[in-house]
């Protein structure tokens, strides 16, 4: 396959496939974890029986879903050989007990290579002319894993071309999340998004007209509508909205992976699996750009914010000053008790002897605790759990007059106390930390208000 001026690069999700496959799918890879635990455990053969079982359930699947007996019984074939390589390999890592976090990624990503190489068959059983591409082999050069920068996912993009480049030009490439052995660990270094950022470095790569992503929803919303019924499909939205959106709670793509294909002026797609008649939601690299999308209406000026979000399970430090040091130092021992924990900090609000910040839902409990305790060797510290950020997040706000008062005019209407105020150095984003059992109330008043327009709420 040679790279066309209207390529669309598609990805395609395990939500995005039905639950039922959805289900298996997750099942599979906590079967795939189990079986690496079980591996370094004496005189046990679970993690055989584990593969075994994958590979039955697999075969089951092409048995039931492939007509045609020549792909099929291709397909068998590959799926045994797979399985067959991941037994070697886990009775490898067995002898010499030693399970590392690249050896992890490699048993884990068996799962997407039997799933990547069934929807080939089933596109070659419709008639489709469709090819299976492995990515074990991509990274053909070594790199340090401390010291990873733009150099690298440029040369994994190039590699990428490289690949699908040698296919059949007609071929519908039919590509693995996985990526192959990368510095450190694929998990660690890229994260568990890493199968969107594969998608996106091809279509850069490719330099494709856009990038789809399928999922199980119509696109990106002004708020999530499962709490928020009135809640309206975005027909577009910024690359700086739509990152402040993932930052604070909205799953809609990394905003290291969306800054790939936005750099490289390809659109990127958010589409429903199940509706794939709807247009969805485009990520628009520049707004005066977006009548070049296909399928996308002209962005118009809102008058008001663009959605509302809200992350939950959030913990709240206070950290007051003992007076006995100055602001520099003050805060120094902060940020450097922060650093030492590996906390990061999703909202701040600073005085000269007054830190309030919010903590995201991953920290551990034990983790904020020894925080805490070395905190009080320098200020007056207590906490805040079972806390909501409330984020608002609009463009064309830095323009508009009076959202921040509309918003927590909106707020105390409805009796919700806040706890923290703060809004992002970008000027499209105003959040609040109230108690989490406002949070659902919350959402939906500020987004009618700010949103809709609906002050009445």
């Amino acid at each position: 396959m040679t790279a066309k001026k209207g390529t669309i690069v598609a990805k395609f999700g395990g939500t995005s496939v039905g639950s039922a496959e959805r289900m298996i799918q997750v099942a599979q890879i906590i079967e795939l974890l189990e079986a690496a635990d079980d591996i370094l455990l004496p005189n046990s053969t679970l993690y055989l029986d584990i593969v075994s079982k994958i590979e039955a359930n697999h075969l089951k699947a092409v048995s039931e879903g492939i007509k045609n007996p020549v792909i099929r019984a291709a397909a068998s074939k590959d799926i045994s050989n797979f399985c067959q390589r991941l037994r070697d390999f886990m009775s490898a890592a067995e002898i010499i007990d030693e399970i590392s976090p690249r050896s992890r990624d490699v048993i884990i990503s068996v799962g997407e290579k039997l799933s990547a190489r069934i929807f080939t068959s089933i596109l070659q059983d419709r008639g489709i002319k469709a090819s299976f591409v492995n990515l074990d082999q991509l990274v053909q050069k070594p790199f340090d894993a401390k010291h990873l920068d733009q150099s690298f996912y440029d040369y994994l993009s190039a590699r990428l071309v490289d690949v699908i480049s040698a296919l059949d030009p007609e071929s519908v490439p039919v590509v693995t999340g996985y990526l192959g052995p990368i510095p450190g660990s694929i998990v660690a270094t890229i994260g568990r998004g890493y199968t969107d950022l594969t998608a996106a470095l091809i279509a850069v790569g490719l330099k494709a007209r856009e990038l789809q992503i399928w999922k199980e929803v119509d696109g990106i919303f002004t708020a999530d509508p499962r709490k928020a019924p009135k809640a309206r499909l975005l027909k577009s939205i910024s690359p700086e909205e739509a990152a402040e959106l993932t930052y604070y709670g909205s799953e809609v793509i990394h905003p290291f992976t969306m800054d790939q294909v936005i750099q490289a002026s390809i659109p990127i797609r958010i589409k429903n699996a199940f509706k794939p008649e709807g247009q969805g939601t485009v990520i628009v690299p520049q707004r005066d750009t977006l009548n070049e999308v296909d399928g996308a209406a002209t962005v118009q000026h809102r008058p008001r914010a663009t959605a509302i979000t809200i992350k939950e399970n959030i913990t709240i430090l206070n950290i007051h000053s003992n007076r006995k040091s100055v602001s520099h130092g003050f805060f120094a021992k902060i940020f450097s008790t922060l650093d030492k924990f590996g906390i990061v900090v999703d909202l701040i609000s600073t005085s000269e002897v007054h830190v309030s910040m919010a903590l995201g839902p991953h920290l551990s409990r034990e983790k904020i605790e020894m925080a805490v305790a070395d905190l009080r060797k320098h200020a007056q510290v207590d906490t805040v759990s079972n806390m909501t950020i409330l984020s608002l997040v609009g463009r064309e706000m830095r323009q508009l007059v009076g959202v921040a008062a509309l918003m927590f005019s909106t707020l105390a209407k409805h009796s919700i106390n806040l706890e923290m105020i703060s809004q992002g150095a970008s000027e499209i984003n105003i959040s609040c930390v109230i108690e989490s059992s406002k949070g659902v109330l919350a959402l939906r008043v500020v987004h009618d208000a700010c949103i809709l327009g609906e002050v009445d709420v």
